[in-house]
């Protein structure tokens, strides 16, 4: 598989081990994901996100390694974007 480049530099391989699932699991979790990322919620965070990095490109900032946080309402290291800062998913 070629790997794509992304703003002129070529993406670093997944550190994580992709799930061992059988092919029926695989094709479930494929239906799960993919009903979660077309949710009104998600599909709002995505255009935030799209518009206000390409805002912040357009002005020079530099935002290789970051992710835009919706609860913080800035752009933070995509490390510590993950996991709710220690809480998890848990509310």
């Amino acid at each position: 598989m070629r790997r794509r480049r992304m703003h002129g530099r070529k993406r670093r391989s997944c550190p994580m081990k992709k799930q061992e699932l059988s092919p029926q699991a695989a094709k479930a979790k494929a239906e799960r994901d993919l009903a979660a990322a077309k949710t009104d919620d998600r599909k709002n965070k995505k255009a935030e996100n799209q518009r206000l990095r390409r805002a912040a490109l357009k002005k020079g900032v530099d935002l290789t390694g970051k992710d835009y946080d919706h609860t913080k309402g800035k752009f933070v290291s995509v490390k510590s974007n993950r996991g709710n800062y220690g809480k998890g998913t848990r509310t």
